[in-house]
């Protein structure tokens, strides 16, 4: 079985080395990248995206690219050529029984992901990030490192939660939303704001 890593990048690099860490069967990786800076990232080889239809061996993908518009647009064309989408939870995450994770999503290492909480499609929740409890994080959704989200919560489609960022009990950020590094969360954000202080104001 053969996992495409989607970005060469520090993401992809830091998903490889979830990869590498997990206890399940170890895959065969391979970078895929539009702009390749090297033949090879840390062991892996890096291809093109024309050249992966060439590839005998097409199996699973994962995007590993924060941009959430970038993100939608490489998902829709890699599994539009066959791939299956693939999830990689570090395993010093900790996740619980009673959450539901989408087809690929990224979690990193020491993420924290409560009871009750539903990952969309191609989420990525990097380390150090908590979800609470009930909390909805729907497809395409970024919480970079160390976002603290509380419970039942909802995070609509696109939208970006910055590091260090953290957003009160049942909040909701709009689609394709921003929420700035280190800012607090106090009221609902509508979709496509930017925010960012504390208390976080549309900037």
């Amino acid at each position: 079985m053969t996992l495409h890593i989607v970005g060469a990048g520090g993401f992809g690099r830091e998903t490889l080395d979830a990869v590498r860490r997990s206890a399940a069967p170890q895959h065969d990786v391979i970078f895929v990248d539009e702009h390749p800076r090297a033949a090879r990232v840390d062991g892996c080889e890096v291809l093109e995206p024309g050249r992966v239809d060439r590839e005998g061996n097409q199996h699973e993908f994962v995007v590993a690219i924060a941009d959430p518009l970038a993100r939608r647009r490489l998902a829709e064309l890699f599994t539009h050529r066959g791939l299956r989408p693939a999830t990689v939870v570090d395993p010093r995450a900790v996740v619980s029984g009673g959450a539901r994770i989408g087809p690929g999503c990224v979690l990193l290492g020491q993420a924290f992901v409560s009871t009750g909480t539903v990952l969309g499609a191609h989420v990525h929740v990097n380390y150090h990030a908590s979800i609470g409890h009930d909390t909805v994080l729907e497809d395409f959704v970024t919480i970079l490192p160390g976002a603290n989200i509380a419970g039942s919560v909802t995070v609509a489609a696109g939208s970006t939660v910055g590091s260090n960022a953290a957003v009160l009990q049942g909040r909701r950020i709009g689609p394709a939303a921003t929420v700035g590094a280190a800012a607090l969360v106090t009221r609902d954000v509508s979709g496509g704001q930017l925010v960012v202080g504390v208390p976080a104001r549309p900037r």
